[in-house]
């Protein structure tokens, strides 16, 4: 029970100790050390000082500083699929509008929606974030 911390895995397998299972033990082992090598040199665009800040201010203090880049990594990835989802909903959203232009032709369609700039807005982030269970609602005095 000290070798897992706890964890509960489900009933131990019926397999014979074998030279596979050492082997398949040991590239997971493996697999894991080099996630942590490339763990270390992987810089997030969320520092890690603005990640342990949060982390301390939520009472979670973190001794390990591949830990906090981990969470840094997590942080990162769940903010860009909201932004990715912001997005798909704001070219959606554009596309169904009905458009100003004089009858203009597919071609043009096409150009402009290539070179168009989009801007994140709470229009389009509020269904990205309801996705995730959040919910955002405007502030009393904005209604």
């Amino acid at each position: 029970m000290g070798d897992n911390f706890g964890i509960h895995r489900g009933p131990p397998s019926k397999k014979t100790a074998s030279s596979t299972d050492s082997s398949e033990d040991r590239t997971q082992g493996q697999i894991l050390s080099d996630f942590l090598v490339q763990l270390e040199d992987y810089t997030p665009t969320i520092p890690d000082a603005v990640t342990s800040y949060y982390l301390n201010t939520a009472g979670f203090e973190a001794s390990d500083p591949r830990i906090v880049r981990l969470i840094s990594i997590a942080a990162q990835k769940f903010i860009s699929d909201v932004a990715n989802d912001a997005l798909q909903h704001c070219k959606t959203r554009t596309s169904n509008a009905p458009s100003s232009g004089h009858g203009s032709s597919k071609n043009q369609k096409a150009t402009l929606s290539k070179d168009r700039k989009y801007t994140l807005t709470m229009e389009d982030l509020q269904p990205a974030l309801n996705d995730y269970g959040i919910t955002v609602r405007k502030a009393h005095y904005f209604v």
